[in-house]
């Protein structure tokens, strides 16, 4: 069985696997500022998108995007900002989610990407 921080390493990597594959350009994983982080930053049809990552073994408790709070969404747009003026940016931005289920030996058993889900 995965540890949470294998989980969590798992699901990232899908999520990159899925966006690369569906045309998007990959900038940056894991990129932080102060306590916030971004999973992935990439950019699709000159639009900057910052996505954030749920993996989950199960889901008794709820959808993983279920677990992305108000608190994480502040954090990650607070950080968004931070990036935008790092690298002069000032076009086009969105706010995805990627939640991947895994089977408990750590296959993908869902991924589901959520298109400018901070907003819905």
């Amino acid at each position: 069985m995965l540890s949470n921080n294998e989980i969590g390493q798992k699901g990232e990597k899908l999520a990159v696997q899925h966006l690369v594959e569906n045309g998007y350009t990959l900038l940056e994983t894991n990129w932080r500022f102060k306590r916030a982080e971004i999973d992935i930053i990439a950019k699709k049809d000159e639009v900057l998108i910052f996505v954030e990552v749920k993996t989950r073994n199960y889901t008794y408790y709820g959808h993983p995007s279920e677990f992305v709070t108000q608190k994480k969404e502040s954090m990650v747009m607070d950080a968004a900002q931070r990036y935008m003026e790092t690298i002069d940016y000032s076009w086009e931005i969105r706010f995805d989610i990627i939640t991947v289920i895994l089977t408990k030996s750590g296959d993908c058993k869902k991924l589901e990407h959520f298109e400018d889900a901070f907003f819905e």
